[in-house]
């Protein structure tokens, strides 16, 4: 049974690489055809300098999802997979929003490029999230005592102020 996971997997996988590679073949080829041909005022340098991490993350991506076989034509391994949560969903982000940038840059001109700024405000709205998401979670388990970090007394549950109304915890020794 896992075998057939893995089979789907790798055929998943597959068909996902081959659909993104077209896409980016398509995507750039239309891009350098336009900028040699009509739209000379079309910054090369700017294209290259926002092209490569998506280039880079589709390389990786490539090389972590293909799937592996043994001689015999057996599935050795099926890969990464590539709808997985967390970093890899944030590059394919990365990866679209470079498709959509270099086709919104064909159509509006060099001033799109400013569209990508999009991609690091994301990232940083993502760790924000994330830090103050942590704090909350680990403030309960800082503090130990009666105030809290601003100076505002922490409350209580019933059980420890029953506890210290009849002079704290005492240890049992046997």
């Amino acid at each position: 049974m896992a075998q057939k996971a893995a089979k789907s997997l790798a055929v998943r996988n597959a068909s996902r690489l081959k659909q993104t590679h077209l896409i980016t073949l398509a995507v750039n080829t239309i891009f350098l055809f336009l900028r040699f041909t009509f739209r000379r005022s079309l910054s090369l340098k700017r294209y290259i300098l926002l092209s490569i991490p998506a280039l880079a993350i589709e390389f990786y991506l490539d090389r972590a999802a293909q799937p592996s076989y043994k001689s015999d034509g057996t599935l050795r391994s099926a890969g990464e997979d590539l709808d997985a949560k967390g970093l890899t969903e944030f590059m394919w982000d990365v990866l679209y929003w470079t498709w959509i940038n270099v086709i919104l840059v064909i159509i509006l001109g060099n001033r799109a490029w400013w569209l990508y700024l999009v991609v690091p405000g994301y990232a940083i709205y993502a760790a924000v999230g994330t830090a103050s998401g942590l704090k909350g979670m680990l403030g309960g388990m800082a503090g130990g005592g009666g105030e809290a970090v601003d100076g505002a007394p922490q409350s209580q549950s019933k059980r420890q102020a029953k506890m210290e109304k009849k002079g704290g915890q005492r240890m049992a020794y046997r």
